[in-house]
């Protein structure tokens, strides 16, 4: 397992939609060990694979009190989301320094490839719904300041690169 770096904002790869993955294979078991642990190691609650360089519908979330209790999932989609909505502070490493409050429904049930390879249904709610659903927009494409004005998007750009972090 290893640390890995993660993309810049403006890259690329970060604004296109990320690969289904057809079958899980050991290769794609490494990669979500290495996500995990590049997780861990922000500390954060949730990471997709194109945030540090690998195009493929891949994501970790763990919004537990206690680390070990990642869910991996390969190809994730939303197939219910609450009326209910809740508030969040977000952030993503990609453009360190700078976080905004975005609001996304409450709970969500979401069909994933699971570690084993089958179809999963599984429901989320509160911070583990947030990060579900923010690791689904990576895998998108998008990142949570697509949720943003215009202006006000830009201005968190600038200001991160201000900090000379992104």
């Amino acid at each position: 397992m290893a640390v890995r770096a993660f993309l810049p904002f403006d890259d690329r790869r970060l604004h296109r939609p990320a690969e289904p993955v057809e079958t899980i294979t050991e290769t794609v078991r490494m990669i979500w060990d290495d996500m995990v642990e590049t997780m861990d190691a922000m500390p954060g609650v949730g990471l997709a694979a194109p945030q540090i360089g690998i195009t493929l519908r891949l994501a970790v979330v763990d919004a537990s009190d206690k680390r070990g209790q990642a869910v991996r999932m390969a190809n994730p989609e939303v197939l219910h989301a609450s009326v209910q909505l809740r508030k969040h502070d977000e952030a993503s490493p990609n453009l360190p320094g700078v976080f905004a409050l975005i609001e996304r429904p409450r709970a969500v049930t979401v069909r994933f490839l699971n570690d084993s390879g089958e179809s999963e249904d599984r429901d989320f709610v509160g911070l583990w719904a947030t990060s579900v659903q923010h690791q689904i927009d990576h895998l998108n494409g998008k990142l949570y300041v697509d949720h943003l004005t215009p202006l006000r998007r830009k201005m968190l750009v600038q200001k991160s690169k201000k900090l000379g972090k992104a």
